[in-house]
């Protein structure tokens, strides 16, 4: 496991927040919260009824964790409530509410997480992108200031002198399918953010193309260019150039050469890939060739941290995804 991870873990366990796991339906739920509360990153809610819970958490000690069954717990009620407040504007009724809240359990994470019982929520094991992050937007809403909710993935490259040791933010590559010059821009900013946060260090921001510097033309080209122009005029302290090829980006004698005075050529560390096909086909290269590990897709931009895990993670990927959410909830 990385340094990286391990100092995640180290400051998760310095202020301990509650993260909910929903998917009580799915076995590597049980095996990620026996770690997680044996190492002591994080206090867990697990939702389900005691029928689910005894199915798939046999042989996890689980004992650490409080178990909420939505069809008995006394807040359920207040919760339903809530959520008919949240949504009365959309014609949302009693009836269907509850219904909601009670045979979806990321509904109901979310209303507690509103409520004030949580912290966070991680969910996707079993579960698409979009049932993880409907109800959060419904419910928990993006952050104040904030344009879009957006996904990046955390790479910590092995043997790497690029970078920042080898650790990047690729974004947008879980959620975004193809932003315009604002949403680029917005991605770019927040990407930032969750980089300072997540690995201490500044953020030096690429825009990538598959141009440097007006090398071609297209109006593919001419979106990140704007974008870039959109990014520092709101962000003037912000360390972002574009439009850069990756080589150009993270390669200082590339960047020396096709960006000479760049303030970000061959030092890039937070990558901003133009639309969501070459940002997920670029984490999934650096993955598996270069054998990285990758920690995402991590959502920014919504009020509290909801994070999605990729359909196929291990028990570890839920440990590192729980820790990650407890520091982005400090």
């Amino acid at each position: 496991m990385s340094k990286f991870l391990d100092s995640i873990k180290a400051r998760a366990k310095q202020n301990k927040k509650t993260i909910i796991l929903p998917e009580s339906m799915d076995k590597r739920t049980f095996a990620a919260a026996e770690q997680v509360l044996k190492e002591g990153i994080a206090n867990l809610i697990i939702i389900g009824t005691p029928e689910q819970i005894a199915e798939n958490g046999k042989g996890y000690d689980i004992s650490g964790a409080t178990i909420i069954n939505p069809f008995t717990y006394e807040k359920t009620e207040e919760y339903i409530n809530l959520f008919v407040e949240l949504r009365k504007s959309k014609g949302l009724t009693y009836e269907e509410a509850k219904k909601t809240a009670l045979e979806d359990y990321m509904y109901y994470a979310c209303l507690m997480v509103k409520a004030g019982d949580a912290d966070g929520v991680v969910s996707g094991a079993c579960h698409s992108t979009a049932n993880t992050l409907r109800p959060s937007l419904q419910i928990i809403k993006t952050k104040p200031g904030v344009k879009l909710v957006s996904a990046f993935f955390l790479m910590v490259v092995p043997d790497c002198e690029y970078g920042a040791n080898g650790t990047f933010i690729f974004a947008d590559s879980g959620l975004e399918q193809n932003p315009d010059p604002e949403k680029l821009a917005a991605i770019a900013a927040c990407s930032a953010e969750s980089f300072r946060l997540l690995v201490q260090e500044e953020p030096i921001v690429a825009m990538l193309s598959h141009s440097t510097k007006g090398s071609a033309k297209h109006a593919d080209v001419d979106k990140v260019v704007e974008a870039t122009r959109l990014c520092k005029e709101a962000n003037p302290t912000l360390k972002v150039d574009g439009e850069l090829q990756v080589d150009a980006a993270i390669v200082p004698s590339v960047g020396q050469s096709k960006a000479p005075g760049s303030p970000v050529a061959g030092k890039a560390n937070v990558l901003v890939f133009p639309d969501l096909d070459a940002g997920n086909s670029g984490y999934k290269l650096v993955q598996r060739l270069a054998k990285a590990e990758a920690y995402g897709p991590v959502t920014q931009g919504i009020a509290k941290p909801i994070n999605d895990l990729s359909r196929g993670c291990s028990a570890e990927d839920i440990v590192g995804v729980v820790a990650i959410t407890c520091v982005q909830a400090q």
